[in-house]
């Protein structure tokens, strides 16, 4: 007799949002939906914009201290914060995660690391007296994997270390890599998230590659990361969601809405699964026509059909690579509150403007 397939389950996360840092304060605010929208200071933030989601009162030396924060960016502030919270749920808190060794591992999505940090070293060597006369300390921030390699430093994470760099596909991408990781043996534990900064840099980006359909987005930030551990290590029914697959595309001929509607049944019949199996589904909702292709694309698929439709965390606005990740912490979140959810699946789609698309399959327990 064939034996069921046991997949790597979600048993933990934690979040760093502009609805506060912590899971309970993500899990708040994504039930009542509050907005978190803030007049920005002119002062500190010279960009273009007015308005942004920003995580409230996250001042990196308040939060992590002012030992060995001293050159950090905003991006692996954010990162290492939402590590920290997610280790402290665990079971021996960070001593155990030290003790597990190579055991651990960290993916972390992101779109460029930070943008910013990238920005200023180019700047000083171009308005200092000489190309080199930069701060060496700020070196590392422009490197892409700065971010996860910062949290594997400051938590002893002595595992694979790995940057997923997809754009607002980076979440769903990243949760693939770690459940490779688990299914090749590489880890016993992967945390896998990701991470997106709000900063001046960043928003002129934004500013000057808007198309026209894409409106005046308000920019968000934060950082979601969950705990991935393979389900032959675990008691049945523990956990939050079993992971039964990631299956990612790029745009063809057909345009987005065709080629996620491909992608996703292709993912279902896979999982020898149909769409009168979904429970409910979370879109990434991007801004503008790509935004309105991504639920054609769930029309085709689900013909008439109605399942829950779990929308992205728009309160807390565009938070680029860091947007698949959320989606998955508000399915939890949602899951958590409706008892009807259990052994349920909920289907997760994203799509970035640049022809990355994915989706997900979690069955919550």
């Amino acid at each position: 007799m064939a034996t069921a397939v046991r997949r790597p389950v979600i048993t933990g996360w934690s979040a760093v949002s502009p609805f506060g840092i912590g899971r309970d304060a993500f899990a708040e605010g994504a039930r009542t939906g509050r907005p978190t929208v803030a007049v920005l200071d002119g002062q500190e933030w010279d960009g273009p914009d007015e308005h942004a989601c920003l995580v409230p009162g996250f001042v990196i030396k308040e939060v992590l201290g002012k030992k060995g924060t001293r050159s950090m960016d905003r991006v692996t502030g954010l990162a290492v914060t939402t590590v920290r919270e997610l280790i402290a749920q665990s079971a021996g808190g960070a001593e155990a995660v030290a003790e597990a060794g190579e055991g651990v591992a960290l993916v972390l999505g992101t779109t460029t690391g930070s943008a910013q940090s990238m920005m200023d070293i180019t700047r000083d060597t171009l308005v200092h007296e000489k190309p080199f006369y930069i701060d060496p300390s700020h070196i590392p921030n422009a490197i892409m994997n700065c971010a996860a390699g910062q949290c594997a430093i400051w938590y002893g994470l002595k595992g694979p270390n790995t940057t997923v760099a997809a754009g607002r596909a980076s979440g769903l991408l990243a949760l693939n890599y770690a459940r490779r990781l688990l299914a090749s043996g590489r880890a016993q534990t992967v945390l896998c998230g990701a991470v997106e900064e709000y900063s001046t840099a960043r928003s002129w980006l934004e500013w000057h590659t808007r198309t026209a359909d894409e409106g005046a987005s308000v920019l968000g930030e934060g950082c979601a990361v969950l705990r991935v551990e393979p389900a032959d290590t675990l008691p049945d029914g523990t956990g939050l969601a079993e992971v039964i697959s990631v299956t990612s595309a790029v745009v063809g001929p057909g345009g987005i809405a065709d080629s996620l509607a491909q992608c996703v049944r292709r993912a279902l019949a896979r999982a020898d699964l149909t769409p009168d199996d979904i429970w409910a589904v979370s879109p990434s909702a991007p801004a503008g026509v790509a935004g309105e292709r991504e639920r054609q694309a769930h029309q085709e698929v689900f013909h008439g059909r109605h399942p829950r439709r779990i929308p992205s965390p728009g309160p807390i606005g565009d938070t680029a690579a860091a947007t698949a990740s959320f989606q998955i912490v508000s399915v939890l979140s949602t899951a958590r509150d409706d008892p009807q959810a259990r052994g349920r699946v909920a289907l997760i789609t994203s799509v970035d403007r640049d022809g990355v698309l994915a989706c997900a399959l979690l069955r919550l327990l």
